[in-house]
């Protein structure tokens, strides 16, 4: 892999790296430094904190992009030099996220639920399961079905043609393939259903949505922290097993726990986006260069 980078990177002779990707950076890192030593190298951190070691953080002079303060605190600790490492306020969400503001109007979104054959007054679930969905969302609308609370649900199917035919028609729920227009469907909910990644966990957040999301010893490794953040920051509820759902969407409805959910939420200030490219020409422009052996210098 570094020989297929060193010949790639000598023929197009890159000003900057940039990698969104774990698992590989000392690979792309070592291989970048053999033909073109001056370069910038960055790591834009797609996951709230990292999982040493050698998923994120490498011990190496490059720079580091971070979408938490835990995040920062173990790139300090890893042994990063202070003007290597960048804070943003949260993970890179899509520009449509911000468009239309983040809640759509009252009666904007009562429309909107009753033409997707939906009630506009009943609490409204979004559910999503990544691209390709999930067996675990036609189990969470059979058990909401049965609870008892009078919840709707939106099902964001992805590829899943089969999730969604056996979805359609249900009168709890509006299942939809695969969409671009997520932040559409994220406006209509009320509370957010789903496993703890950072991206559409960072979204739900973003849309003021409060979560339920699942933890347990399934959970991919470097999405538990995402986990103790929901608990930390006071987003919602973790469950240990979506069997338990209709129980955590009755505690999340009662006592005004959704609009505080919500409140806290709506305080988190997510412009990475736009805060990124900032840091790139930061890093592009020298400010932030410096000496490139300098990794390490004020940790010890």
């Amino acid at each position: 892999m570094e020989r297929l980078l060193q010949t790639y990177w000598q023929d197009s002779r890159p000003d900057l790296v940039v990698s969104l990707v774990p698992n590989f950076n000392g690979v792309m890192f070592r291989a970048l430094r053999r033909v073109h030593p001056q370069a910038p190298y960055v790591t834009v951190m797609t996951d709230l904190a990292d999982y040493p070691p050698h998923f994120w953080q490498e011990k190496q002079d490059q720079f580091m992009i971070c979408g938490s303060a835990t995040a920062v605190r173990q790139a300090r600790a890893t042994g990063y030099h202070p003007e290597r490492i960048f804070r943003a306020s949260g993970m890179i969400l899509k520009p449509q996220f911000y468009q239309e503001g983040r809640r759509s109007g009252g009666s904007d979104r009562r429309s909107a639920r009753a033409e997707l054959g939906l009630d506009p007054g009943l609490p409204t679930a979004l559910v999503m399961f990544g691209g390709f969905g999930a067996k675990t969302a036609a189990e969470i609308v059979d058990r909401l079905d049965h609870s008892g609370l009078g919840v709707q649900s939106i099902i964001l199917c992805g590829h899943n043609e089969k999730l969604r035919q056996e979805l359609r028609g249900r009168e709890s729920c509006h299942a939809v393939g695969f969409t671009e227009n997520v932040p559409h469907y994220m406006r209509l909910a009320d509370f957010f259903i789903g496993k703890p990644g950072p991206g559409s966990l960072s979204e739900a957040v973003h849309m003021g949505l409060p979560v339920i999301i699942e933890g347990n010893t399934r959970t991919l490794p470097q999405e538990r922290y995402n986990i103790a953040w929901v608990k930390e920051q006071k987003l919602g509820v973790v469950i240990s097993s979506f069997r338990h759902i209709s129980a955590a969407v009755r505690f999340l409805l009662k006592d005004n726990r959704l609009a505080q959910f919500r409140h806290n939420a709506r305080h988190i200030a997510n412009r990475a986006a736009y805060e990124i490219p900032e840091m790139l020409e930061r890093i592009l422009g020298g400010g932030a260069v410096g000496s490139q052996r300098s990794f390490g210098a004020s940790a010890r």
